[in-house]
């Protein structure tokens, strides 16, 4: 199984160590790719729309494409970001945001219709249900189909001073996930997502884009007829 972890910061904390965890169970090392935010894409979405018009014209780019290209690839994207004040890291909220183009209600990619995903977030004591929140939002919006959330709080500062009791409790958890994850089958699209395909495709038929660049590019696959992307992805 090819998999990519999206790490929300440089350190490797406790939220780290989970999603290594569970990337270890279900995979070779040599088909793990990591990524660490803010190292491997230290910026800010300069909210200058050249993405709209052209993904390549984004001022980070170059970095940008590295990380989606592993993306689609893979066959499981793992995203961890602890709890920083009931959010995630600044530095996983600055990538979700350089990513906005993927939306549907922009240029969504075809071949997130068929990806799985899991967020994992750990906190001191905090719910991590914020946290886990905006990621997920984000998961939709590109059309992820199968998303997971594990949220604990570790009462820790760091995976050392973890409790041996809760740390045997995260890896059961662990192995659960990964049992599940080995069994089920291809993620097939909801019906949440298909009426928000839907009206997105409504509204760009309309004309009621950010830029016609968006609905040259729902026109070209076929989307404002009956095209879907999770059908061409197949």
């Amino acid at each position: 199984m090819n998999i990519v972890v999206i790490n929300g910061q440089n350190h490797k904390g406790s939220t780290y160590h989970i999603g290594r965890m569970l990337a270890d169970m279900l995979a070779k090392k040599d088909e793990i790719t990591e990524f660490f935010l803010p190292r491997d894409l230290n910026h800010f979405c300069l909210g200058c729309y050249s993405c709209i018009e052209d993904e390549t014209k984004c001022p980070f780019w170059n970095e940008k494409k590295v990380i989606l290209d592993a993306m689609e690839r893979a066959d499981l994207l793992i995203f961890t970001s602890p709890n920083y004040c009931l959010a995630p890291s600044g530095a996983m909220k600055s990538f979700l945001d350089l990513m906005f183009d993927c939306w549907m209600v922009h240029r969504p990619r075809e071949w997130m219709f068929q990806k799985r995903a899991v967020i994992l977030s750990t906190s001191a004591g905090a719910s991590n249900g914020g946290a886990m929140k905006i990621v997920k939002n984000s998961l939709f919006g590109w059309g992820v189909p199968y998303i997971k959330t594990y949220g604990i709080a570790v009462q820790a500062m760091n995976w050392d001073m973890v409790k041996n009791k809760k740390k045997a409790k995260i890896e059961k958890d662990m192995t659960g996930i990964a049992k599940k994850l080995r069994c089920e089958k291809a993620p097939r699209v909801g019906v949440k997502t298909r009426l928000m395909f839907r009206m997105m495709g409504m509204m760009h038929a309309a004309g009621w884009d950010s830029s016609p660049t968006e609905k040259q590019y729902w026109a070209e696959r076929g989307w404002l007829g009956k095209g879907r992307p999770w059908k061409q992805s197949k």
